[in-house]
């Protein structure tokens, strides 16, 4: 009887931990960079077309907020992704969400300029935490170094990454990035 009494414990405890890695896993945190393609005012949707083509549909809410790329539009404003947003077909953004196929939910959208962000893709050669440098060699051989903004999106395998680690010597990644006084310098980092 003992027994059967640590064997319904241990299959209690295992069936928390299957409903916790559930529960995160709904709420992770992922983004995606690309071009506004719609802004659905009735669906309260926005879609944008990333790099590889492929649209992708977002639902917003008065709680998703939108941050500006430009010098002073670093403060984050909730419920005004309809305005902000109208007339801005093209603009690149950066939306953060949660969820996956249809039921992704844009938490915030970054917008980052209409026709400013270039894109990159190769090996990573070189990481310089102290200076906030990654240097990325393509498939051609060369190879440019790039600023890695303060407040930059890094989008892991699973999902958002937080802090410092950016990137590691021999990763394969996509590096979003603009031109500020001859640098350039990422906004958003993918590993693929």
């Amino acid at each position: 009887m003992r027994l059967s009494g640590v064997r319904r414990l241990l299959l209690a405890v295992m069936v928390a931990a299957v409903c916790v890695q559930l529960a995160a896993a709904q709420t992770m945190m992922h983004a995606m960079e690309g071009a506004v393609t719609k802004i659905d005012v009735s669906a309260k949707t926005i879609a944008i077309k990333a790099a590889d083509g492929t649209e992708h549909v977002f639902k917003y809410t008065e709680k998703t907020t939108m941050r500006g790329l430009a010098a002073g539009a670093h403060e984050a404003r909730a419920g005004a992704v309809e305005g902000y947003m109208k007339g801005k077909e093209g603009t690149d953004v950066v939306v953060h969400y949660t969820g996956e196929g249809a039921e992704r939910s844009a938490v915030a959208i970054r917008d980052m300029g209409k026709d400013t962000v270039r894109t990159s893709q190769g090996t990573v050669t070189k990481v310089d935490k102290a200076s906030h440098t990654v240097t990325v060699k393509a498939e051609d051989g060369s190879e440019a170094t790039y600023h890695v903004a303060k407040d930059a999106t890094i989008e892991g395998e699973h999902g958002v990454l937080k802090g410092a680690e950016y990137a590691r010597e021999g990763e394969k990644v996509s590096v979003h990035y603009t031109e500020d006084a001859g640098k350039k310098v990422v906004h958003f980092l993918r590993h693929l």
